[in-house]
């Protein structure tokens, strides 16, 4: 009998305390809120498990991505080169910077075009975790989009 389709998700997500850089306050909340979001409502199938829950264990490993998964009967780790999401990763961060500089200090215009111009690179990361983890592991966009907030937060530098 095939797997219910409902537990192909993710039932817990865990940062790798010594892959985790320190965090502004604003940062560690978008944590939080990822990791909240993304247990709350996720579509995550990877590839050759027959069903889940699952448990993610994400870390940075020699520069590159560590995703563990682990599920019933299931249990793998996939490498990913940080390469293609480097480029993102710093523009989104920048922007995410001058966005929270913006909320304290700036125009409700210059917030609101300074969130328009994050929501978009924050689409390009999602995008790009999408095709990193084709063949992989299938996920929808907002799955994509909370991993893209966590994988910030792993190379955030403060």
């Amino acid at each position: 009998m095939p797997a219910d389709p409902a537990n192909h998700r993710l039932q817990s997500v865990e940062l790798d305390d010594e892959s985790l850089a320190a965090a502004s306050r604003d940062q560690e909340q978008e944590r939080q809120i990822a990791i909240f979001d993304l247990l709350e409502d996720n579509n995550f199938v990877p590839d050759g498990a027959s069903g889940g829950p699952y448990d993610l264990r994400i870390a940075l490993i020699d520069n590159r991505l560590a995703l563990d998964i682990s599920g019933p009967e299931y249990q793998r780790r996939h490498l990913l080169s940080l390469s293609p999401l480097r480029g993102v990763v710093k523009d989104y961060r920048m922007i995410c910077e001058s966005y929270y500089d913006a909320i304290r200090n700036a125009t409700p215009q210059k917030i609101e075009a300074l969130d328009m111009g994050r929501r978009g690179l924050h689409n390009e990361g999602s995008n790009v975790v999408q095709r990193r983890l084709a063949g992989k592991v299938d996920i929808d966009m907002d799955t994509a989009r909370r991993l893209f907030t966590l994988i910030c937060a792993l190379q955030w530098r403060n």
